[in-house]
């Protein structure tokens, strides 16, 4: 079982920018795709971005392409959301998940953290 503790949500107007980071316990976490999710209140969750056990391949949601950039280091357990441009819309909270590969992980992640809340104001 893999923990996971995200960090870096906050405040920002329309138009900032934030990084999320996320922290994996235990000593498997490069065998892993990693991804980020986000939840709006009264919506369902819904994917935004994962990278693969190496880093080496990404996808992204359509609504964040161009603005949103997904990186990790393996060698400190932790995947990163990097979030340019940010718009009202945006407002949700942010977790993080494992999966055994990027289109795995979308639709059945193994592992979630509880978030962290990222609000942009307009």
């Amino acid at each position: 079982q893999v923990q996971l503790v995200e960090s870096g949500g906050g405040l920002v107007q329309a138009g900032g920018s934030l990084r999320l980071s996320c922290v994996a316990s235990g000593r498997a976490f490069t065998n892993y795709a990693m991804g980020w999710f986000r939840q709006a209140p009264g919506k369902e969750r819904e994917f935004v971005a994962a990278i693969s056990s190496s880093g080496g391949g990404t996808k992204y949601a359509d609504s964040v392409k161009g603005r949103f950039t997904i990186s990790r280091d393996n060698m400190k357990n932790t995947v990163y959301l990097q979030m340019n441009s940010l718009k009202p819309e945006d407002t949700a909270v942010y977790s993080c998940a494992t999966g055994t590969a990027i289109g795995t992980l979308i639709t059945r992640a193994i592992n979630r953290g509880q978030g962290t809340q990222v609000t942009v104001s307009s």
